[in-house]
């Protein structure tokens, strides 16, 4: 079982956040805001997570900011429509570095269907010569 924090804005510009967490002992529970709130699950069921952020929340649209392993259930499940990267002028490596997409490899041909294609939509360059890339995830 995948343990992930996810934590989603409701509205671009909304002070409502939502917390989803495997971890019954995330610390998050011993926050008393009341502009936090936190959905539980026993594993990562991202579709369940996103019907319940519609139906309970009324999010039509969700920033998500999260690491590679996380990143690579939301590719796997068809979950993106836009990915935004931004590049920093930094080399880093090793390989043991996580990367953008983690979690399984794909090993077989049958699981190509779970890579992403994606179609530049901008490109920005940004302060101190870091780039913002915005592709459309195309399924």
């Amino acid at each position: 079982m995948y343990c992930f924090d996810l934590i989603l804005c409701r509205h671009y510009l909304a002070k409502e956040f939502v917390l989803i967490t495997s971890n019954a002992n995330h610390p998050a529970f011993d926050v008393d805001e009341s502009n936090l709130h936190i959905i539980r699950q026993n594993g990562p069921s991202l579709k369940e997570a996103l019907a319940e952020l519609k139906s309970e929340y009324g999010c039509e649209r969700i920033t998500i900011q999260s690491g590679g392993t996380l990143n690579s259930l939301f590719l796997h499940e068809k979950l993106f429509d836009y990915i935004d990267i931004v590049i920093a002028p930094v080399l880093i490596g090793g390989k043991d570095t996580p990367t953008l997409i983690d979690g399984k490899s794909l090993l077989s041909e049958s699981k190509l269907s779970k890579i992403g294609v994606l179609k530049l939509q901008e490109c920005m360059v940004l302060k101190k010569s870091y780039l913002r890339l915005r592709y459309k995830v195309i399924h």
